[in-house]
């Protein structure tokens, strides 16, 4: 398993974050957004897919605005 998967990161959500990947599109996309830069970020972090470093960090703040982003909308829903 790959660190930071969503379903590690939330837990007691996992009801919901699979009954709102069926029913909202945005978070559909969220959530696949995230499984894709999360991969990215693993594969860079354990060199399968060497970048810079600076890509490297650009990547990691953007999956943590995206799980943000869907940490808000799981307490909304």
């Amino acid at each position: 398993m790959i660190p930071h998967d969503l379903l590690t990161e939330f837990p007691a959500d996992r009801a919901k974050i699979e009954a709102l990947k069926g029913t909202d599109a945005h978070f559909a996309r969220l959530v696949s957004e995230y499984q894709d830069l999360n991969r990215a970020v693993y594969d860079a972090a354990s060199r399968l897919a060497p970048t810079d470093e600076a890509h490297e960090e650009e990547m990691r703040r953007k999956r943590l605005a995206l799980k943000d982003e869907i940490r808000r909308m799981l307490q909304a829903a």
